[in-house]
């Protein structure tokens, strides 16, 4: 096949040699993994990262395991069921409510305020009668210069590739290959597939594939063909897939098996429910694959998306918000992670963890060093993984800065999905700050994980103190903030 011919091709370019020395951040050396590897006794592991798009906490149907109450009675994802079993449930998981900023904070390890990159395109969305206050800029692009979590990991001697979905820049000059990965397929500066699902892609730095062939199938060809190049590894493959970002379209006979179930409680949409069964088919032939060449025991694998669900074809219900906004239904995802022999299978983790996390959790798993200067806001959940999600990372808290405006899915509902904002949560305290009336709002998510009680009218002290701890982050990232118009 041509397309085996030019997987053929591309050959591993990384800098480092396998067997350097492996040491951890700060220059020291990092325990589990690592340690083994000095001794000779492991070698380390392959990581598989899948990302999908606007899939929403909820939007897994969790069959059997400690989500299920949460889980769609109307989508269908049997293999992502059985990673969950086999693997660690995180209950509090947390990306950017929008596309191009969870991909710059998954990349660098930093918060908004650090890379810049706050929102798609521009924060000044809308009509701009309707906006009160003027956002500042925002990056369109991450700088070729930031020490990514990519080059990190091929500097550690491992294969780098993207598939997919990049959103950061363009490939010739702030694409993927210019951040550490080896091999780009299909990633370029378009948040969605300009041709859709189907060929023509319209996709330069992805060949068209045969009439009907189906996008996510396609990605996942490639990730596999990939694998099998590389199988003696240690590799890194970055899977974005673009799916289930609009447009929404899938493959037929996906359509049909959900147009004959019944409306489940919270989802009913056809199309986009054979994009997700369409995922979960995917994920399940790359794991077989793992399977096949006896990989599966040394390769962690780590699924999530990167914000919730489009609210015009799914929701979070019950939670509260969709993508684009900072309620827990836009920035509370799925996420994951199975790694033989070190995550008990059918662990749950209660902790909450972020985005920023998995550079210092991926680059501990590899042993890799974090380049000195490089400011990291993430803390490693490598430790979680290894106590069966028992502990706390040690921080006082999560925060997202979103200084700019997202129109509403529906007019009806107002002019916006969200207005600049600040979030800080901290344990089970959440605090939010908008910017267009100086209003906070405080929800207690042990209580009220739906996000239905405002308590700042109650509870003043409490209010005070954590906007004390937001005002002191904003100054040590230098976040910018709307001015008055």
């Amino acid at each position: 096949m041509a397309q085996d011919k030019e997987i053929s091709r591309r050959r591993f370019l990384g800098a480092a040699m396998a067997g350097a020395a492996l040491v951890g951040v700060g220059g020291t050396r990092l325990a589990g993994a690592a340690a083994a590897l000095e001794d000779g006794s492991a070698s380390r592991p392959n990581i598989l990262f899948i990302l999908i798009d606007d899939a929403g906490y909820t939007d897994l149907s969790y069959t059997g395991t400690a989500l299920e109450f949460y889980g769609s009675d109307y989508h269908e994802t049997p293999n992502l069921d059985g990673l969950v079993r086999e693997g660690m449930l995180f209950k509090s998981a947390y990306m950017h409510p929008n596309c191009a900023p969870s991909r710059g904070c998954l990349m660098t390890g930093q918060n908004t305020p650090r890379h810049g990159i706050y929102t798609v395109n521009t924060g000044k969305r809308g009509a701009e009668q309707d906006r009160k206050v003027e956002p500042p800029p925002t990056e369109t692009v991450l700088s070729p210069d930031t020490s990514t979590i990519a080059k990190v990991l091929r500097d550690a001697g491992y294969f780098t590739a993207h598939l997919g979905k990049w959103h950061l820049g363009d490939p010739d000059t702030h694409g993927p290959e210019q951040q550490g990965f080896d091999v780009n397929i299909g990633g370029f500066s378009a948040g969605t597939p300009p041709g859709g699902y189907f060929p023509p892609y319209q996709n330069p730095y992805l060949e068209d594939g045969p009439e009907g062939e189906y996008l996510p199938d396609r990605l996942t060809d490639e990730a596999i063909g990939l694998i099998r190049e590389h199988r003696d590894g240690p590799f890194f493959i970055s899977l974005s897939h673009y799916t289930p970002h609009t447009p929404i379209q899938a493959k037929e006979e996906d359509v049909e098996r959900y147009r004959r179930r019944e409306p489940g409680m919270y989802h009913n949409h056809p199309e986009y429910a054979a994009m997700i069964h369409a995922i979960d088919e995917n994920v399940g032939r790359i794991l077989a694959t793992l399977d096949e060449l006896d990989l599966a025991d040394n390769t962690v694998v780590v699924f999530s998306s990167d914000n919730g669900p489009h609210e015009g074809y799914s929701n979070a219900l019950p939670f509260r918000g969709s993508k684009g906004m900072l309620y827990e239904g836009g920035i509370r995802v799925p996420l994951i992670v199975r790694w033989p022999g070190v995550v008990e299978p059918g662990s749950v983790c209660e902790e909450p963890v972020q985005h920023i996390d998995f550079y210092p959790t991926l680059a501990e798993i590899a042993g890799a060093e974090i380049p000195a200067g490089h400011e990291v806001d993430g803390e490693s959940f490598a430790p979680l993984l290894k106590s069966g999600g028992e502990g706390e990372l040690g921080r006082d808290a999560l925060f997202w800065h979103f200084p700019g405006y997202l129109e509403a899915y529906r007019p009806q509902l107002g002019p916006w999905r969200t207005t600049p904002v600040t979030v800080m949560r901290a344990g089970e305290w959440k605090l939010m700050e908008f910017y267009e009336d100086n209003r906070l709002e405080l929800y207690n998510l042990d209580y009220d994980p739906y996000e239905q009680n405002d308590l700042s009218r109650w509870l003043p002290d409490k209010v005070e103190e954590l906007h004390a701890k937001m005002r002191a982050w904003r100054e040590e990232v230098n976040a910018p903030l709307p001015e008055p118009k």
